[in-house]
């Protein structure tokens, strides 16, 4: 397979702050991680542009778009809520990771890529159409997910989001609409509040949100009982065009921001499932967008991991341990 790979610098000028989670460090080791491996050369490295306001502004208020823009050229030391910390950067690397979302888009639409990874930040799922929430500025997936329909013609839109804590921007993006299905695994109770089980959609989209609340301390066991008997089902009741993947790897037992326990073979295990999944019903189809992860060594360890899978359908480095 042909795997398109996404990184660009201006990520690093993003700050959130001093002592802030999401911090530049965390593409810094994954991207040397990644360039460590054997395979890095054959990856297809993919530039992209700033997202255009008006595909931002398909899941996103246009208010919210000016805002965000004068906050960070007016030097604000955050966007909304104290933890979504910017600076003067912080709304051309946002741009930046939502132009990622589209260039992997076309690239895997157009078959010059099997599939794809974007290396990149701030995150995304947290945000809400009018609010930055949970470390995030705009909503990549989502966006994405319109982008693919709007501008490559598809229909049904698949998002995965295995980061921990529950996208609630994504799910509100699309909770009334039968095309786009949301699935979430997550930390429950945790933050932001959201991913109940009985959040299943709104009017039309009723049924099109699958949510998998999972106690503290789950693990592989739990994440794959999960998959086998209540995602995996829904998924293929659905049958997506194209499958997105909100990969945060902060579910990782030496994750500091949670209290989940998976191993980074857990991950590799739900990359081969997605990539099932796309095979079956969207032509391969799978685009990934990191979300969170917060202990550098796990998330160097598990981003190397997923794009090895992604690669070749398996990890090498863990066949080597």
């Amino acid at each position: 397979m042909v795997t398109g790979f996404h990184y660009d610098s201006i990520y690093l000028a993003h700050n959130a702050g001093q002592g802030h989670p999401e911090r530049p460090e965390r593409l810094v080791v994954a991207l040397d991680g990644l360039q460590q491996a054997s395979w890095f050369a054959d990856l297809r490295h993919i530039t992209a542009r700033p997202a255009t306001r008006d595909w931002v502004q398909t899941i996103h208020a246009a208010d919210y778009v000016t805002r965000a823009e004068q906050a960070c050229a007016a030097g604000q030391p955050y966007l909304d809520v104290p933890d979504v910390g910017i600076s003067a950067s912080s709304f051309d690397a946002a741009l930046m990771a939502s132009g990622a979302a589209l260039a992997l888009a076309d690239q895997v639409v157009t078959r010059e890529v099997d599939n794809a990874f974007a290396l990149s930040r701030p995150p995304g799922h947290h945000a809400e159409a009018s609010t930055a929430l949970g470390f995030c500025l705009f909503n990549n997936v989502a966006i994405m997910a319109r982008y693919l329909q709007q501008h490559h013609g598809l229909d049904k839109v698949l998002i995965l989001d295995w980061d921990v804590h529950h996208g609630n921007g994504t799910q509100h993006s699309f909770e009334s609409d039968p095309s786009v299905m949301y699935v979430s695994l997550h930390q429950y109770p945790y933050y932001p509040g959201t991913g109940a089980a009985s959040e299943t959609g709104v009017g039309t989209g009723t049924g099109a949100t699958l949510n998998c609340p999972m106690f503290a301390g789950s693990g592989d066991a739990e994440y794959k009982t999960a998959f086998k008997e209540r995602i995996l089902p829904a998924i293929h009741a659905f049958g997506p065009e194209a499958v997105i993947l909100s990969a945060g790897f902060d579910a990782h037992n030496q994750d500091p921001l949670a209290q989940m326990n998976l191993t980074t073979g857990c991950y590799e295990w739900m990359t081969q499932r997605m990539l099932e999944v796309a095979d079956q019903y969207a032509e391969g189809r799978l685009i990934s967008m990191l979300e969170g992860g917060y202990d550098l060594n796990a998330l160097s360890e598990c981003v190397r991991v997923h794009v090895d899978t992604l690669m070749h359908g398996t990890a090498s480095s863990l066949r080597q341990s």
